[in-house]
């Protein structure tokens, strides 16, 4: 008997496509390592076993199965975009348990091309974090559950990377989609922004948070994300020669970068130097403002967020969060410094095609009630670990996270791609060239 975990997306729908296999047989296949699997990992808030059944069965009877993109392949949605017949929690004792009566335009794109919503993934609260834990679950990295999964996006992540699912729907406000993907060994992409529709939250967190995927293959990757945009932007083939800059330092100042996720960034260099790219060690000019530029942005978000939400029922550091957010709301809405930011690094970008970084400065922190801890301390976790990720919300630019090379763990390390707006496909191809010249592991060894 074949056996459907571990297949890719692609692999599944094209067997449901070709009727070897039903959408409710993968479902199911699913649904029982999620049983399996999930108390260990603490991907899913919750899960919709008997709903994703039914709607596999439904789905089976469909005239246009053999047209349907995703056909069958089960999918995770973040917990903070709404799936009809379910609430939306965001993390949190202070939202709603109140079922939504419509799904999220990005969920409906996924379920009009064949795929079947199997559940929500946990998320930190108001998806504020880097690391996942709260009240209604914690998300660990399926390669050392010692660790968190990341965040925001953290339990999208690690259900994709223990196999629960072939591809799961996040979104990326400060790195919520790069900094899992890196910690859990996927794939991602942050579009530029206008690209898939957001709404997500009470505004976007002013336009810097964007919908996307989280996948083990880069052609998986490129599917969901032809799926979710509104734009052909994802065009196989092999990418030209390209002019890329290779750079390991932090753009925040007093923060430095790992020897493992250096190594990373440096050997990818030398693969896409060998791949005939012309790569040169170049620093983007991120001004020294850059610091408190994304706190401004990262807390004023949350102050949004949380303005309707009883404080009461908020963590205290979502709360200390919201309030040094309300400080910074005026300027943040005028958009003025993101202007600025991408004045400055628009020339840079107009010499390279593509900037290749580490995805992260450490491992991910160790997994522990981090919502149970202070502000400063949470703040300062995520700063140190993920500081490589804001600047490209800040701009609204496509970045990528790539798996390559690993922890002295055995975990994986990841780089990070950007470019200009519109170049979505350009760093897929990239991508897919280091995934075909360093093929990485696609889900962590669980079994």
């Amino acid at each position: 008997m074949t056996s459907w975990v571990g297949r890719t997306a692609v692999e599944i729908a094209a067997a449901v496509r070709a009727k070897e296999v039903t959408p409710r047989e993968v479902v199911a296949e699913h649904l029982a390592r999620i049983e399996l699997l999930d108390g260990r990992i603490g991907a899913f808030r919750t899960v919709r076993a008997r709903a994703a059944l039914a709607e596999a069965d439904a789905l089976a009877a469909r005239d246009d199965l053999a047209g349907l993109p995703l056909a069958g392949v089960p999918v995770a949605v973040k917990d903070n975009l709404a799936v009809r017949g379910e609430s939306t929690r965001v993390g949190s004792a202070a939202t709603p348990d109140t079922p939504a009566d419509a799904d999220h335009v990005t969920v409906a794109r996924l379920r009009a091309a064949g795929a079947v919503v199997v559940g929500l993934t946990n998320v930190p609260e108001l998806c504020v974090f880097g690391t996942t834990e709260g009240v209604h679950g914690t998300a660990r990295n399926p390669w050392d559950t010692s660790r968190t999964a990341g965040g925001s996006s953290g339990g999208s992540a690690a259900a994709v990377a223990a196999g629960l699912v072939p591809i799961a729907l996040g979104n990326d406000g400060m790195g919520s989609l790069r900094i899992p993907a890196a910690n859990c060994g996927l794939v991602t992409i942050k579009p530029g922004h206008g690209v898939v529709p957001a709404g997500i939250g009470e505004g976007d967190w002013f336009g810097m948070s964007e919908n996307g995927p989280l996948a083990t293959t880069v052609e998986d990757a490129r599917l969901m994300l032809s799926v979710l945009a509104d734009t052909d932007i994802t065009s196989a083939g092999e990418p030209g020669g390209l002019k890329i800059a290779v750079s390991v330092r932090s753009p925040l100042a007093g923060v430095t970068v790992s020897r493992p996720y250096t190594d990373a960034a440096r050997d990818a260099a030398g693969v896409l130097v060998r791949a005939g790219h012309q790569v040169e060690r170049a620093e983007p000019p991120y001004p020294l403002s850059l610091g408190v530029t994304s706190l401004a942005h990262w807390t004023a978000g949350t102050a949004v967020d949380a303005a309707s939400l009883d404080p009461r029922l908020l963590t205290r550091r979502t709360r200390v969060h919201a309030a040094v957010g309300r400080r910074f709301l005026s300027g943040v809405r005028g958009g003025s410094a993101r202007d600025a930011l991408r004045r400055r690094l628009e020339p840079f970008f107009a010499e390279y095609d593509v900037l290749l970084t580490p995805a992260l400065a450490r491992r991910s922190p160790k997994s522990v009630p981090w919502h149970e801890r202070g502000w400063l301390r949470n703040v300062l976790a995520n700063t140190n670990y993920s500081p490589l990720t804001p600047p490209w919300n800040l701009t609204g630019w496509p970045a990528m996270a790539v798996p390559f090379g690993t922890l002295p763990s055995g975990a994986p390390t990841a780089v990070q791609l950007v470019a200009l707006p519109g170049r979505e496909g350009e760093l897929l191809r990239l991508a897919e060239q280091l995934e075909s010249l360093r093929p990485w592991r696609r889900t962590a060894p669980l079994d």
